[in-house]
């Protein structure tokens, strides 16, 4: 008489190393990789980052250095994130045409034309206040003023595109900001420059360490009333169509791990639109504390939370990881 045993057995798919790697559903590879970078002054050296091991503010002086390197690893795509040298209620380094990013933009260019440059389009880098847009008060209360903040984004926008940008990406979460910005970019004879919006981005807790990085948080009050509740998933369902439909041309999620499910289920409902995600700051953070004190395996921890956030649905993702995983390859 036969024993009861399994016909289907799973495990002779994990027996060898070769394939497991053969049938392996989802992967991550330097090509699906954002570096982000922290430009700040015009001469001077690195200035490393107090809440985030590893990374530096960068002078323009020494921005070539950080493209060679970025390239030698194979990267081929980065975010540009400004610090001016001065700011105010307006935000005007923003879209000056000496503006930190638009010079950034250049130098890039003059470089080399093989890397990808995303440009952030915001202001809470170059306000006064630090936050992301022109603000009204009214009865001793405080708003961002949506519509006049959309006028300058377009302006901040041409100015990143006349720089020499290949994709503009808005991150402020104004109503309306991708049509104002579409029509803008396409009336300036830029109609081929693609728009990354920041489509679903929370009022999260883990943006405390870039805001350190970008010194761009707010002198007062609270983003709430303009990024999304952390609560809320169905909300960003909206979103994402509002953007879809003003003319974007790819979405992003911001956090990434920490909102999968939210990833996951912009991918079902859209699947052919371009997707990315951003492993925040604070996402990254807590991997680092937790790889100094030995608690985690950093690279193994790295990988699985990369492979976790393609797995839900994103098609590229920016990390401040990108440097560190091109070199484990």
């Amino acid at each position: 008489m036969m024993t009861a045993v399994p016909f289907v057995r799973l495990r002779r798919l994990r027996q060898h190393p070769v394939l497991r790697e053969l049938i392996r559903e989802t992967d991550v590879h330097v090509s699906d990789l954002i570096a982000p970078i922290f430009i700040k002054g015009s001469e001077g050296e690195k200035q490393a980052i107090s809440s985030m091991p590893g990374y530096y503010q960068i002078p323009l002086n020494r921005l070539s250095e950080e493209v060679e390197e970025i390239l030698a690893l194979g990267i081929s795509s980065v975010i540009l994130f400004g610090v001016p040298p001065h700011k105010d209620p307006y935000g005007s380094d923003a879209y000056h045409e000496q503006g930190i990013i638009q010079q950034a933009i250049r130098i890039i260019k003059n470089i080399t034309s093989k890397l990808l440059v995303i440009s952030d389009v915001c202001f809470c880098e170059y306000t006064d206040h630090g936050h992301c847009g022109l603000i009204k008060e009214s009865g001793g209360t405080f708003d961002i003023d949506n519509d006049k903040t959309l006028k300058l984004l377009v302006k901040q926008s041409i100015s990143h595109a006349q720089a020499g940008a290949d994709v503009i990406a808005p991150s402020g979460m104004m109503d309306g900001m991708v049509k104002a910005i579409r029509c803008g970019l396409d009336a300036e004879g830029f109609e081929q420059i693609p728009i990354l919006s920041y489509s679903i981005k929370y009022n999260s807790c883990l943006y405390g360490p870039f805001r350190i990085a970008a010194e761009g948080a707010p002198t007062f009050g609270d983003r709430s009333t303009h990024f999304m509740d952390p609560a809320n998933s169905k909300e960003a369902l909206r979103e994402a169509q509002l953007d879809i439909d003003e003319g974007a041309d790819m979405l992003m999620v911001k956090p990434a791990h920490s909102y999968l499910d939210v990833i996951y289920r912009l991918k079902e409902k859209y699947p052919s639109m371009p997707l990315g995600a951003y492993h925040t700051s604070g996402e990254f953070c807590m991997i680092k504390a937790a790889a100094e004190k030995g608690w985690v395996d950093e690279k193994k921890a790295v990988l699985e939370i990369l492979r976790g956030i393609r797995r839900a649905g994103a098609d590229f993702i920016i990390t401040y990881y990108a440097k560190e995983f091109a070199k484990w390859q």
